[in-house]
C-alpha cells in the first residue's frame, strides 16, 4: 500500500473507528501525539515573524515522517520472512512425523506376529539349562566332595594360630563357593530368571563351615590384636600374620568392588559376606584393648590417694605401651597404618571418656587436684606426651584437651568448694581451740618480740597460704578462686570472732574473779587481729590484678570485719579499765582530794599497769591503746568535775584546786610519757585540757571570763551551756551579770566542730540542777 492509499485509508471517519475500537492504545496514542505536535508548534510559532520559518519546518518534518514509514515498512517485511519460513517448517515436520508413525505401525506388528515363534524355543531353553547344570554339577563333584575335609583341615589350623596356612585354605574354599554360586547364576540368568532361593540356600547351607570358619579366623585374629602389645615383647610373628592377613583381605575386598564397579551387563554379585573391612576392623579392636585398661578400674579402688597412685599408673602403663608401638610394633605393620598416631587417638579417646566419669564422683580436694594437676601438667608435659618423639605425632592427630574447658572449670568450682568445706570446719574447729584458751589460768603465749599471741592466726594465715599454693600449682585462676574463697571465711570467721569476744566480756561482767587473765586473752586477741590482717593483705596481693571482683557481685571485705572485731575488742579493753579505775574515781575533786591529793597516785600506778600490758600488743593497736586510755583518764576527769563535788568559798581555794589540778595533770602525763614517741599523735592531746580547766578556776577577775570562755570553746567547740554553767558553779564566786554574759559569748562565739574533731564534752553529761525553781524575769542558770 502507497502512502496515497495509507492517507486515503486513514482520512475515513468509519476506519479511525474501527482502528480506535480495534486498539485504544493507538487512539490514546495519536491524542498525545497530536497534544505533544500542538505544545511544540505553540512554542515555535509563538510570534508572527517566526512562520516565515514554516516552510523550512515543514520540510523537514516531511522527511523524518517518511524515514520513518521506510524502517516501518523493511521492520515489517522481515517479520513476514521470519513467519513464512517458520511455517514452511512446520509443513515439513508434520511430514515426518506421519512417516514415523506408519513405521512403528509396521513394527508393531512384525512384533506381534514373533510372538508365537519364541513359545516354541522355550523347551529348548529348559533343555539348555539343565544341560548347563548338569554340567556345572560334574566339574565341581570333586570340589565338593573335599568341601567338608577342607573345612576340618582348615579348623585345626586356626586352632593351633597357624593363621596364614588357614586363611590360605579359607581362601580357596570361598572362591570355590563363590565359582559354583556364579555358575548356578549365569545358568539361571541364561534363562532371565537369575539364581533361585532355593539353589542359594543349598550352596549356603552345603558351604555354612565356610561362614564358621571366617568367624573363628576373625576371632583368631583380633585376639592376636588385643594382645599385640604383649606379644611384641615376647614373639611378634602372630601380629604380623595377623597384619598379613588384614591386609589380603582388604586387597580381595577392594578388587571385588572395583570389578563390580566396572563390569557392564551382567553384574557378578558380591560373594557373601563382602566387604569385610577386616582393616577397620583393626583398629576398632586395637581401640577396644586400649580401653579394656581403664574399664577395668573400679571407683572403690581410685577413692581418696589411690586415684592419684591410679594416674601415675595410667601414665606409666600409657608411656611403656607408646614405646612398645612406636619401637617394635610400628615396624610390623604398614606404613600407611600410622600405628604410633592410632595407638594416640585411642588412648586419648579413652582417657578423655575415663576422666569425664572420675570427674562425675563425688571427689574431695585432693583427688580433684590430682585430676586437675594430671591434665593441665602431667599430660602435656615432657615426661607423657610432651615427649620430643611425641611432640610431632600430638601435633600431627590435633586431638584437643583431655577436659573441656566446661568440665575444666567445673571441677575447678568443685575443687574450691570442696576446700572451702574443710577451710570452714578448720576454722571453726580454731575458734573452739581459742575459745578454750581464753578460759585458761595462765597467760597467753608470746612470740619472740614479746607480744601476745594464741594458735589461732598461726593456724588460719598457715591454712590459707597452703591452700593459695596448692592452687597456684594448677594455675592462677584456681589460686585467685581459692584466695577468693579464703577471704570470705576469713570474713565469716571473723564475724563469729567478734561475737565470740562480746559473748566473752559478758560473762567476764557476771563474773568478774572467773578469769583473772580476762585482759591478757583480749590483748593476744587484739594481737591477733594484726597478725589476720597482714595475712589479709598478703592473700590480697597474690591475686592477679584482673580477678579482683570478678568471682562475686559483692567482693569479701575481711578488713572491714578485722576493724570491727578489733574495735570490740579495744572498748572491751576500755570497760576494763575503766572498771578498774571506777572505784578511785569517786574520790576525784572532793575535799580529801583537796587535802591529801589521793586518788590519783592509785589512778596512776593502775594506768600504769595497764599501759605495760598495752605494750604487749602488736603496734598500731598498742598507740591505739594508750591514746583509748589517755582519753578515758581525761574524760572521767573531767566528768568527776562536772559532777561539783567540790564548789570553791574563797580565791585561795580556787587557787589550791587549780594548783592540784595541775599537779594530776602532771601525773598523768608522766604515765603518758612514752604515747609520744610511738606513734601518732592526736591532733588534740586530752591532757592539754586539764591545765586550761585549771586556769579558768584560778582566774582572779570573773570580768574576764568571757574572754576565757571563748578561747575555751575555740579549743573545744563542742562545750555546751551546761558545762560552762557547772564550771562557774565550781569557782563559787560568778555573779548573775557575769554569768549571762559569759552565757551569751558563748553562744554567739560556739563554732561548728571542724572536721576529724574529736569530742571530748559530748559523751560527758552534766548532772541535773537542784534548784527548786528558777525565776521568771531571768535567765536559769
Amino acid at each position: 500500500m502507497s502512502a496515497g492509499d495509507q492517507k486515503s485509508v486513514g482520512d475515513k471517519p468509519e476506519d479511525r473507528v474501527s482502528v480506535a475500537e480495534v486498539w485504544p492504545e493507538v487512539a490514546r496514542a495519536e491524542c498525545l501525539a497530536r497534544g505533544a505536535a500542538l505544545k511544540w508548534a505553540s512554542g515555535v510559532f509563538c510570534r508572527p515573524e517566526h512562520l516565515e520559518r514554516l516552510s523550512q519546518y515543514r520540510k523537514r518534518e516531511s522527511q523524518r515522517t517518511a524515514s520513518i514509514h521506510t524502517r516501518l515498512k523493511s521492520m515489517v517485511q522481515s517479520y513476514l520472512e521470519g513467519v513464512g519460513w517458520g511455517l514452511e517448517q512446520l509443513r515439513e515436520a508434520r511430514t515426518g512425523l506421519k512417516e514415523v508413525s506408519h513405521t512403528l505401525k509396521k513394527a508393531g506388528l512384525e512384533s506381534n506376529g514373533n510372538t508365537d515363534r519364541e513359545k516354541s524355543l522355550e523347551r529348548l531353553r529348559e533343555v539348555s539349562i539343565n544341560h548347563s547344570q548338569l554340567l556345572s554339577a560334574v566339574s565341581n563333584l570333586p570340589r565338593l566332595y573335599s568341601v567338608r575335609s577342607m573345612v576340618l583341615e582348615t579348623e585345626r589350623l586356626v586352632e593351633s594360630r597357624r593363621l596364614l596356612e588357614a586363611h590360605a585354605r579359607l581362601t580357596e574354599l570361598e572362591r570355590w563357593q563363590d565359582d559354583i554360586l556364579w555358575q548356578l547364576h549365569g545358568a539361571g540368568g541364561t534363562a532371565g530368571s537369575g539364581l533361585s532361593t532355593e539353589d542359594k540356600e543349598l550352596v549356603e547351607k552345603y558351604f555354612s563351615g565356610v561362614g564358621k570358619l571366617v568367624d573363628a579366623l576373625g576371632k583368631e585374629l583380633w585376639a592376636v590384636v588385643s594382645s599385640a602389645l604383649a606379644l611384641a615383647r615376647q614373639n611378634p610373628t602372630p601380629f604380623v600374620s595377623a597384619v598379613r592377613i588384614v591386609e589380603r583381605e582388604e586387597a580381595l575386598d577392594q578388587a571385588l568392588l572395583e570389578e563390580r564397579g566396572s563390569s557392564r551387563g551382567n553384574t557378578r554379585p558380591l560373594p557373601p559376606g563382602r566387604p569385610r573391612c577386616w582393616r577397620a576392623c583393626f583398629f576398632q579392636v586395637l581401640e577396644e584393648a586400649v580401653s579394656a585398661r581403664f574399664r577395668s578400674v573400679s571407683y572403690l579402688h581410685t577413692r581418696g590417694p589411690g586415684l592419684a597412685g591410679h594416674l601415675s599408673a595410667l601414665q606409666h602403663g600409657i608411656m611403656a605401651d607408646l614405646t612398645t608401638v612406636r619401637h617394635l610394633l610400628e615396624h610390623c605393620v604398614p606404613s600407611h597404618y600410622e600405628l604410633t598416631g592410632a595407638y594416640l587417638r585411642a588412648s586419648h579417646r579413652c582417657l578423655h571418656a575415663h576422666l569425664a566419669q572420675v570427674s562425675s564422683w563425688d571427689l574431695e580436694s585432693g583427688e580433684i587436684f590430682a585430676v586437675l594437676n594430671w591434665v593441665l601438667h602431667i599430660y602435656n608435659s615432657p615426661d607423657m606426651m610432651g615427649h620430643p618423639e611425641l611432640v610431632g605425632e600430638m601435633q600431627k592427630e590435633e586431638l584437643g584437651p583431655l577436659i573441656s574447658a566446661e568440665g575444666l572449670e567445673q571441677l575447678q568450682i568443685k575443687y574450691v568448694q570442696s576446700v572451702r568445706k574443710s577451710v570452714s570446719e578448720w576454722m571453726h574447729k580454731a575458734l573452739q581451740v581459742e575459745l578454750q584458751d581464753w578460759q585458761r589460768d595462765q597467760e597467753p603465749d608470746t612470740d619472740h618480740e614479746g607480744f601476745y599471741q594464741t594458735s589461732l592466726p598461726t593456724i588460719i594465715t598457715q591454712m590459707l597460704e597452703e591452700n593459695a599454693r596448692v592452687a597456684l600449682m594448677i594455675g592462677e585462676s584456681l589460686r585467685d578462686q581459692t584466695i577468693q574463697m579464703g577471704l570470705y571465711e576469713m570474713e565469716n570467721l571473723l564475724n563469729r570472732f567478734r561475737e565470740a569476744l562480746v559473748d566473752f566480756g559478758k560473762e567476764h561482767r557476771r563474773n568478774p574473779s572467773s578469769n583473772k587473765f580476762y585482759l591478757h586473752y583480749l590483748l593476744a586477741s587484739i594481737s591477733n587481729c594484726i597478725i589476720l590482717k597482714q595475712s589479709t593483705e598478703s592473700l590480697r596481693q597474690q591475686q592477679s590484678s584482673r580477678s579482683v571482683g570478678q568471682f562475686s557481685r559483692t567482693p569479701p571485705n575481711p578488713l572491714l570485719a578485722l576493724d570491727r572485731a578489733v574495735r570490740r575488742a579495744c572498748r572491751l579493753v576500755m570497760d576494763q579499765l575503766l572498771l578498774d579505775l571506777q572505784p578511785l574515781l569517786t574520790g576525784l575533786l572532793t575535799r580529801p582530794w583537796l587535802v591529801q591529793g589521793n586518788p590519783v597516785p592509785k589512778l596512776c600506778h593502775i594506768l600504769e599497769r595497764h599501759l605495760e600490758l598495752y605494750s604487749r600488743v602488736r603496734p598500731p593497736c598498742r598507740q591505739r591503746l594508750q591514746e583509748e586510755a589517755q582519753w578515758l583518764m581525761v574524760v572521767e576527769y573531767v566528768r568527776a568535775l562536772m559532777q561539783k563535788r567540790l564548789v570553791c568559798r574563797s580565791a585561795d581555794e580556787r587557787k589550791q584546786v587549780a594548783h592540784q589540778m595541775v599537779q594530776d595533770e602532771q601525773q598523768f602525763r608522766e604515765i603518758f610519757h612514752g604515747l609520744d614517741g610511738e606513734g601518732s599523735v592526736p591532733e588534740v592531746n586530752p591532757l592539754a585540757l586539764l591545765p586550761i580547766l585549771a586556769d579558768f578556776v584560778r582566774l582572779k577577775d570573773p570580768s574576764m571570763l568571757t574572754l576565757e570562755v571563748s578561747g575555751l570553746a575555740a579549743k573545744y567547740p563542742d562545750i555546751s551551756e551546761e558545762h560552762v554553767c557547772v564550771l562557774l558553779d565550781i569557782r563559787g564566786d560568778v555573779s548573775r551579770d557575769v554569768r549571762g554574759a559569759v552565757l551569751e559569748q558563748l553562744e554567739q562565739s560556739a563554732p561548728p566542730l571542724p572536721a576529724g574533731y574529736r569530742p571530748i564534752f559530748t559523751d560527758i553529761l552534766v548532772p541535773p540542777s537542784t534548784m527548786a525553781f528558777c525565776l521568771p524575769t531571768a535567765k536559769c542558770t
